[in-house]
């Protein structure tokens, strides 16, 4: 068997040394969230916290998670992602099905019409309105019809769907298959990675986003969780700096930030490994090839 050179060796013992730092690098911050999602007022203030809780403390957990309007806000966050990605991804597939049709009439309009809604938007007051007079407002689909569909998605999936062989599809219409057949029956069984990192991408997305539900939900039963933690942070920082704070409200302004991303993040965290395995060959595979 052909042994490696010294060149190859050295470039391996390089390359893990970046790749190590690259992780710890990535890490640290996040293993730091943690720890001071546990720990104490004075020691966070103290900065003596890093990679290790200090002073452990549960106060702040123990506030959020005992409010029912924290459950309420989780419940209302996890309807809208399931409903937005499926509507995202319902669109987004059709229309990256459609531009993946070389002899298509208009297909470089069509292409064009999305890369322009990548640079140029209505601007925030004109989409305000525009849901308003629809009667979107307080309703899941203020948030999921707005940011239906994604550019860089539908691009990826274009050239994905692009990649995969025509007489297949030749295949399923002498056969007898409808469009819609091949697109159900044919396209999307040999599409499962792509088809899962764009739903890890569009629910990571929307659970994140607290924006929309700001500007479109008056109600506070309708609220998300990102919202219903914004304010819980604007309010514990905003007690803690007008003088009036106890023991238990300076607790909970130390480490309030921390706690939040922990709770908002543990979801997604739990999700991922799952669509792990797909990511990178759906990624590769929906990449533009030279």
């Amino acid at each position: 068997m052909h042994r490696p050179t010294r060149g190859y060796r050295v470039f391996q013992g390089v390359n893990g040394v970046i790749l190590t730092l690259v992780v710890v690098v990535t890490l640290y911050p996040f293993l730091n969230i943690i720890a001071r999602s546990f720990s104490g007022g004075r020691q966070i203030r103290a900065g003596e916290v890093t990679l290790w809780p200090k002073g452990f403390n549960l106060t702040t957990y123990r506030i959020v998670l005992h409010d029912s309007a924290f459950w309420r806000s989780y419940g209302n966050t996890v309807f809208y992602t399931v409903v937005s990605t499926a509507v995202a991804m319902v669109l987004t597939t059709c229309y990256a099905y459609v531009l993946s049709k070389k002899n298509l009439r208009g297909r470089g309009f069509l292409v064009g019409v999305a890369v322009f809604t990548m640079f140029f938007t209505g601007g925030l007051i004109p989409n305000y309105v525009l849901v308003t007079s629809l009667g979107l407002k307080n309703t899941v689909w203020a948030l999921a019809i707005p940011n239906a569909i994604s550019v860089f998605n539908l691009l990826v999936m274009k050239a994905f769907f692009e990649s995969l062989p025509t007489e297949l599809e030749e295949a399923a219409q002498i056969d007898g298959l409808s469009t819609y057949g091949i697109l159900l029956r044919i396209v999307l069984p040999l599409s499962k990675a792509i088809v899962a990192t764009m739903v890890l991408f569009y629910s990571v997305s929307f659970w994140n986003s607290w924006f929309g539900a700001f500007l479109y939900m008056d109600r506070t039963d309708l609220m998300p969780v990102t919202v219903y933690l914004r304010n819980l942070i604007a309010g514990a920082t905003g007690g803690s700096n007008a003088g009036a704070e106890t023991a238990q409200l300076s607790q909970v302004a130390a480490n309030v930030q921390a706690v939040t991303i922990v709770l908002t993040s543990l979801p997604i965290l739990c999700v991922y490994p799952f669509v792990q395995r797909y990511f990178v060959s759906g990624m590769t595979l929906g990449a533009v090839k030279g």
